[in-house]
This record gives C-alpha cells, structure tokens and sequence, in this order.
C-alpha cells in the first residue's frame, strides 16, 4: 500500500542511515584515538585490564629512576673503595721501602702521612647527594639503618603490589666494608673504628695503630724489624677487607645493571601486551570506515528515493 501519511521505505532508509552514522561514530574514534577499547563502555573488562597495567607501567617507570639514583650511590662507593684501595697499596709499598737498613725513615713517614690525609679526603668525599657508603656507624640500628636501593615493582597474584629493595648494610669492624665510623667534619678527623681506623696493638713503644695513625717515627730500634712486620700484616688486612668491600659493591652494581634491563624490557612487554588488548588495527578500521563511507552514500540515495515516492503520486491527481 502506498500512503503520503507513513513512508515505511523512508523510514527504514532513515533507520538504516542512523545506524550507519553510529557506526562511522565509533570507527571514527578508534581511528583519531588509535583505540578500540577507550573507556570502560567499549569493553569493561579489557579497559579495567588495561588502566590497571598502566598504573603498573608508571611505577615500573619509577622504579627505573630509583635504580638510576641506586646505581649511582653504588659507584660512587665504588669509585672511592678503589680509589683508597690504590692509597693503600702506597702505603705499603712504602712501609716495604722502610724496611731497607739505611733509609731515612722520617722522610718516608712524611709520604705516610701524606697518603694517609688523601684517604680521609677520598672519604670524605665519595658522598651522592648527601650519602656516604663509606663513612658511617654499623648499619641495622636505631642510627644507621641498613642502606637499600629499589630493585623491582611486583604485583602479586592476589593483586597485593610492593616495591622490593637490595639491602646493603654497613660494617665498621676492620675487616667490613666502611673506611671510617665517622669523620668529623670541622677538623677532619676520622673515628676509631673501620677498615682504615680500627687499631692494633703493636709490640713495644708502638703501642696500638691503625692505617690512618700508622707512624713509623714510633717504632723502637729494638723493635723496629717487629714493628714494620706487624705494620705489613695490618696494612695487608685492610687491603684484603677493601677488596672484599669492593667485590660486594661491584656484585650489587652488577645486579642493579641487569635489574635496570629487565625494568625496560619488563615494560615494554607490558606495553605490548596492553596494545594487544586495546589498540586499534588501522588496516581494519580504515577499511570498514570505507565502507562505511560507501554504505553512507547509498543510504542518503536511499533516502532521497524513499521520499521521492511521495512526489510522483502527485501526477496520479494531474
């Protein structure tokens, strides 16, 4: 039946168009956006997966950061213990020097002394932003916590998140990882305790030593050959726990490195993985947005058909 009062064809072109411009709607977003999933309403599960794995990603990104700021404490350290260490090695080459008959001891205490103020300087000042791994009380007290570094970001499987740290803690005994228990900062004095400050007792007028107030002025002639043996083995202590500090700091520095590239690629597989689940295939959505280009076209012709009916019933009355 043909009516002028209710197009049916005109409205079913003009239903068919509606729909059409929905579609064109939402494959227009996904193309400007690069999309499929941009709010909770495209697919609630995905983005919820999705917003979650983000919040994720930007913690991972800190933890980064924190293994940069880690990494440089630790070299810092690094870099002093080797420097001290080379300080250390002059010192005893000296102390073997002063053990030739006919060397002017004196001349060679003044080199000592000389060595013995740089390691107090190196110290001092193997410091990153205010934090010194070599210089310090015992770590795991009330004073002096253990020193960490970040070292990972884990979701658990219960959805429990926790940042991990790598502890590193301070030992001042003279075969631990500090040079000094403390320096004190207006005379430059250092404590009595550490690889470098904690004492031994030598034989005679001697008395008790360390590597810092090591001097070879106050060695007896009668105890002299004793003194610089007992010198030899306390300078070769301190080498021996210097190395050992110094393994353990390359140790950590080498699993901070390795941290820092799971960190980044830990990352980007989390990056890949939320694309996977919300990004848009621009092959897929530039070919369906054609089509729907097309379809368009064909419905507003449609249309214009549809409402073209009505006018030509108008020469039934001619």
């Amino acid at each position: 039946m043909t009516s002028i009062i209710t197009n049916v064809a005109a409205m079913s072109a003009l239903q068919t168009l509606r729909s059409i411009g929905q579609n064109m709607e939402t494959t227009q977003a996904h193309v400007s956006s690069g999309l499929r999933v941009g709010d909770a309403s495209d697919n609630a599960a995905y983005w919820s997966i999705a917003t979650t794995m983000r919040s994720d990603n930007m913690a991972l990104s800190a933890v980064s950061d924190a293994l940069g700021l880690g990494a440089a404490k630790v070299d810092t350290a690094s870099a002093g213990m080797n420097a001290a260490i080379d300080v250390v090695k002059e010192i005893k080459a000296k102390l073997v020097t002063a053990t030739e008959e006919g060397v002017d001891r004196s001349k060679v205490q003044e080199e000592i002394s000389q060595l013995q103020k740089q390691l107090v300087s190196i110290a001092q000042g193997a410091s990153f932003y205010g934090e010194n791994w070599l210089v310090g009380v015992a770590t795991g007290t009330a004073a002096a916590p253990d020193k960490s570094v970040v070292s990972g970001f884990v979701r658990a499987t219960g959805g429990a998140v926790s940042v991990t740290t790598t502890k590193y803690a301070l030992d001042t005994a003279n075969t631990g990882n500090v040079l000094f228990d403390s320096i004190d900062p207006a005379t430059g004095v250092p404590g009595t305790l550490g690889i470098l400050g904690t004492t031994s007792t030598l034989t005679g007028a001697a008395g008790a030593q360390s590597v810092y107030t090591l001097d070879l002025n106050t060695f007896a002639v009668a105890d002299r050959a004793t003194n610089m043996a007992e010198a030899l083995t306390m300078v070769e202590t301190a080498l021996k726990a210097m190395t050992s500090a110094e393994a353990k700091l390359g140790s950590l520095s080498m699993r901070i490195g390795l941290q820092e590239d799971f960190a980044s690629k830990l990352s980007d597989s989390v990056t890949k993985g939320i694309g996977r689940l919300v990004d848009a295939d621009m092959n897929e959505e530039s070919t369906r947005l054609k089509a729907l280009q097309t379809q368009q076209q064909l419905g507003v012709q449609a249309l214009s058909i549809a409402n073209s009916d009505s006018q030509s019933i108008l020469t039934l009355f001619r």
